[in-house]
């Protein structure tokens, strides 16, 4: 049978569901992460697709790992089919040039460890239901939008 986007959503072979909420954090009150086991994720969503590129630092020992993932546009975003690929570092060079966005996100396994997750005191919102936050809604802008947005969420 030839598996095509139907058919990964309605039952997942490729990817896997991630549950997350996310958070615009008030550069001001970030917490310093200096002492604490912690790892860095930058992000960045590559124009007009639903992709993102992917660098996570882990604190302790510095080992880094870059992927690129795509996460599915369904009604449900806090739980999102996704699918990764890991790159090289050539690889990740090619797409690193690109403008982000600084947000927070937190990942439960299930629906009730999520709901029971408070919103951090050093963020601005939760913006996990505003489509202007969806990486594919940030991937579309382009610089001078990508910088107009910015200024509009942090005030």
């Amino acid at each position: 049978m030839l598996r095509g986007l139907d058919e990964e959503l309605a039952a997942h072979k490729y990817s896997h569901v991630e549950r997350e909420r996310r958070f615009l954090v008030d550069p001001l009150k970030r917490p310093s992460l200096a002492g604490c086991r912690s790892i860095l994720i930058e992000d960045l969503y590559i124009m007009d697709t639903r992709c993102g590129l992917r660098r996570m630092t882990d604190s302790v020992g510095g080992r880094v790992v870059l992927k690129l993932s795509k996460k599915y546009d369904v009604p449900d975003p806090l739980a999102r089919p996704l699918v990764t690929t890991y790159l090289t570092l050539e690889e990740y060079a090619l797409f690193a040039a690109l403008p982000g966005l600084e947000l927070a996100e937190i990942e439960q396994s299930d629906a009730a460890s999520l709901d029971a997750v408070q919103v951090p005191e050093w963020t601005r919102s939760e913006v996990m239901y505003d489509p202007n936050f969806q990486g594919g809604t940030l991937a579309l802008l382009d610089p001078a939008g990508a910088q107009s947005f910015v200024r509009q969420a942090m005030h």
